[in-house]
């Protein structure tokens, strides 16, 4: 295990803000996982697991504990489908996300295909339970590996043991920072069709194929880059839209009482999306299709943030300081430092604006907006 002190993370994340860490390991194997996370306990130092730094804010002070970056490298690829015709592929947490989509969309297995293009490394997927267009991980996840910072050994949980709902796990919620994933088996279809749900894949779709033509998974998955990239949500080096966290703030779930509040303070009614729940969100809010107020089974509505924030008042463009709204989509903030010489935002000037935002779209709406990257070193 390869101890450095002072480590600069800005340089480890999409943003590109943030301060050092006071240590800084980065583990090859799961041998090194335990001993980096024994190291902290037995020094009573903080420690946090950074994957692809795609999702997160690190603060102006950096982190005062040890980081701890997941550099697992391999992917085991079935050899044959087994009795259900389907097959298990085992990634390991530091592969890159979207290269390992790449991978099964080239051997023509679906399942994870509209997740292509997404940033950051296979162990976050099952954290936060990643999700876009028309599909999450918690559908094609069979199985995690972790190791247990409490009890010192490593564990498997199957999908069902990790309580996915909307962007959460327990490994972002009643079990955070306990365990730190090394391996996640995803278990897929083999020339299975592609998971065309979302509104947006269906518009582009119909502007650049015939109706009714048969569609690859190849060709979902660049469709997919295609509508991020418009975006701003492909990383892609020299693009300003890209120094950002991807979505800054999670869509809310609103009831019937604050749609209509909402209709009301805005003058329109908003695009909203049916969630079927029991009190809870549902593991699986998939159907990405416009429905209409007059649904008396549904009990919650998904409401999209990025339309909030336009009724709100904020742009596309609209800055802060060095802090700014994309040019190309108002759910993501964006480092408008780095470049022509100017230097970078800094994370209080981020959270500045977020927090404008924030107070902005409550007080007109009644919508508290909940920020989806990971907060390090508050």
């Amino acid at each position: 295990m390869i101890l450095t002190e002072n480590k600069p993370l800005a340089p480890f994340t999409t943003f590109g803000i943030g301060g050092p860490a006071r240590w800084f390991v980065e583990a090859l194997s799961e041998q090194e996982i335990v001993a980096a996370a024994v190291w902290a306990d037995e020094h009573g130092a903080p420690l946090f697991v950074l994957g692809g730094g795609s999702n997160l804010l690190v603060s102006d002070a950096g982190f005062d504990g040890l980081v701890l970056k997941i550099g697992l490298r391999g992917i085991t690829a079935p050899l044959h489908p087994d009795a259900s015709g389907q097959v298990v592929y085992q990634a390991a947490a530091g592969e890159d996300w979207d290269q390992f989509v790449e991978r099964t969309v080239l051997d023509r297995c679906a399942g994870i295909e509209c997740l292509a293009g997404i940033p950051g490394t296979v162990g976050g997927t099952p954290v936060q339970n990643v999700g876009a267009y028309g599909q999450e991980v918690a559908s094609a996840i069979e199985r995690v590996r972790a190791f247990d910072r409490k009890e010192r050994t490593f564990v498997e949980f199957l999908a069902a043991e990790c309580c996915f709902t909307y962007r959460h796990s327990r490994f972002n919620s009643t079990d955070r920072e306990r365990y730190i994933v090394t391996h996640v088996d995803y278990r897929l279809t083999p020339g299975g069709m592609p998971t065309v749900r979302y509104g947006d894949l269906h518009r582009a779709l119909a502007e650049s194929k015939p109706q009714n033509a048969e569609l690859s998974l190849s060709e979902i998955a660049a469709i997919v880059r295609r509508i991020r990239q418009s975006k701003g949500m492909l990383v892609v080096e020299g693009d300003p839209d890209c120094q950002s966290a991807g979505s800054f703030f999670k869509n809310p779930a609103v009831s019937k009482e604050q749609l209509q509040h909402i209709a009301a303070n805005s003058g329109k009614e908003p695009p909203i999306y049916p969630i079927e729940n029991r009190g809870l969100l549902a593991s699986h809010p998939l159907l990405e299709v416009e429905t209409s107020l007059k649904s008396e089974e549904i009990a919650l509505f998904k409401v999209p943030a990025a339309w909030l924030i336009e009724q709100a008042g904020f742009s596309k463009g609209y800055a802060l300081g060095r802090a700014g709204v994309s040019s190309r989509h108002t759910l993501a903030l964006v480092n408008l430092g780095d470049r022509n010489g100017q230097t970078g935002a800094s994370a209080a000037e981020i959270l500045a604006l977020a927090h404008q935002i924030v107070a902005t779209v409550e007080k007109r709406f009644g919508v508290r907006l909940e920020m989806e990257p990971v907060m390090v070193g508050f």
